[in-house]
């Protein structure tokens, strides 16, 4: 009895002691939290807060318009003005259109060349990234100047090209504005998601495309059943990332309705924004037209990972 005392004493896990926070980690730790929460705090959430605010308030004028104006309680009336306009109403049917056009045009493209250029048969893969990522490099208001150039009869040379052909088009044209939004939008935005498709292609383990190859898989085989599935997280944040992008359209049509009378001051939601604060200088109202397109954007983005989180499960 004596001699196995020893031995289970020995085989008796030795307690481990968490190690407790010393009062200098701590506050080094706050220290560095510090200017993030900061920061935090005045870019996002006092805007945020004041734009409630505004929301709920509005300014009313008093002596026939002589007595100056003073700024009153008016509760949710700048989101019934809002919901009740149907010039806001109509911008989101615009996005709506806007959407269902341009997300599986620039998505669709920029796969498409992402997997092209992973393909074991593509050449001068570094330039052909270059190439369709440079668009991006252009800043928006820049970029939508030179395509509204592009679209503008005399000046255009794709119109000339087209009317050499034998054919016309307006690019100003009342049923013709969607399309040449989307075009400015897609010709910016693909060399972006291309790049992030390709490196997420890059991750996907070489050996088990050689199996499939090896299988018999061919090149558009292997692209749709093995590498698609295998970037779906990447699919999926992009798609993201765009619905919020998309939310917030505003350089290329608030450029284009200036040549496009059809198009009207409040095609888009932000246009709406735009007009109601720095046109009409009704800032309750512009705030809270932003509210409801913040609360949009979080749906969308709601709906786009709920489905994207629900195509992986399965």
């Amino acid at each position: 009895m004596s001699q196995g005392a020893p031995v289970a004493l020995s085989l008796q896990r030795p307690t481990r002691r968490h190690p407790r926070s010393r009062p200098g980690q701590r506050s080094a730790v706050a220290v560095f939290l510090v200017p993030f929460f900061t920061l935090f705090a005045v870019v996002l959430v006092a805007p945020i807060g004041y734009a409630i605010w505004m929301s709920l308030h509005e300014e009313r004028s008093s002596g026939l318009g002589f007595g100056g104006s003073e700024r009153v309680f008016s509760g949710l009336d700048n989101f019934t003005k809002a919901l009740s306009d149907e010039g806001f109403l109509s911008s989101f049917l615009h996005l709506a259109g806007y959407c269902a056009l341009y997300i599986p045009v620039m998505i669709g493209t920029a796969l498409a060349l992402a997997l092209l250029v992973d393909s074991a048969a593509a050449r001068a893969k570094r330039f052909v990234q270059l190439a369709v990522f440079l668009p991006h490099a252009v800043p928006g208001m820049i970029a939508a100047i030179i395509w509204i150039y592009l679209y503008t009869p005399g000046l255009s040379p794709v119109l000339d090209w087209i009317q050499a052909a034998g054919g016309s088009w307006s690019f100003f044209a009342k049923g013709h504005t969607l399309p040449s939004v989307v075009n400015i939008a897609a010709w910016q935005w693909t060399g972006y998601n291309v790049i992030i498709f390709y490196a997420a292609l890059q991750a996907v383990p070489r050996e088990i495309i050689e199996a499939a190859v090896v299988d018999g898989a061919g090149g558009l085989r292997t692209a749709l059943q093995i590498k698609l599935p295998m970037i779906r997280s990447a699919v999926v944040l992009t798609l993201l990332f765009t619905c919020v992008g998309v939310v917030q359209i505003f350089n290329e049509p608030k450029l284009l309705a200036d040549r496009a009378p059809s198009m009207g001051s409040d095609w888009a939601p932000m246009m709406y924004v735009f007009k109601a604060a720095f046109e009409k200088h009704d800032y309750g109202l512009a705030a809270a037209a932003s509210l409801l397109l913040a609360f949009v954007a979080g749906v969308l983005s709601f709906i786009v990972t709920r489905l994207g989180n629900r195509g992986k499960a399965a």
